[in-house]
C-alpha cells in the first residue's frame, strides 16, 4: 500500500535557508543533501523577502536529481505598500508564501521581490 508518508511522495514547500536572516539556518548544499538522503524527490525554498539563494538552490538540486521548487515568502503590506506610518506597522507581520509553477512564474517572483525591495514591502 502506497501511503502519504512515503518519502518520495512528500516535498517540503516552505523551507528557509541562511538567506532568511534570523529565521533560517539551512545551508543550501546541506539542505539538498538531506532531502536526497531522506528519499524525497523535490523541495522548495521560500526565503523571507528575497530570492538570493534561488540560483544556487536550482543548480544544487539539478546536480543531485532533486526537483527544485522556487518560492518566495512575501510580506503583506498593512495598507498601501508605501504607507509606513507607525500605527500600521503592527499589522505588517503577515506573510504570503508564493511558489513558481514554471519559468514565467519565477520571472513574476523576481519582479515582485525586486519591486518590494526598491519601493517598500
Amino acid at each position: 500500500m502506497d501511503t502519504v508518508s512515503s518519502p518520495g511522495k512528500f516535498a517540503h514547500l516552505h523551507c528557509h535557508t541562511h538567506y532568511s536572516l534570523l529565521d533560517g539556518a539551512n545551508r543550501i548544499p546541506d539542505l539538498v543533501n538531506q532531502v536526497k538522503a531522506l528519499g524525497m524527490n523535490a523541495c522548495a525554498i521560500t526565503d523571507h523577502g528575497n530570492l538570493y539563494g534561488a540560483l544556487e538552490f536550482y543548480q544544487t538540486c539539478k546536480k543531485n536529481d532533486v526537483n527544485p521548487i522556487l518560492g518566495y515568502e512575501a510580506y503583506i503590506a498593512p495598507g498601501h505598500r508605501s504607507d509606513r506610518s507607525a500605527s500600521r506597522m503592527k499589522d505588517a507581520a503577515y506573510h504570503l508564501t508564493l511558489l513558481a509553477m514554471n519559468q514565467q512564474g519565477f520571472k513574476n517572483l523576481v519582479k515582485m521581490a525586486s519591486r518590494a525591495f526598491l519601493e517598500g514591502f
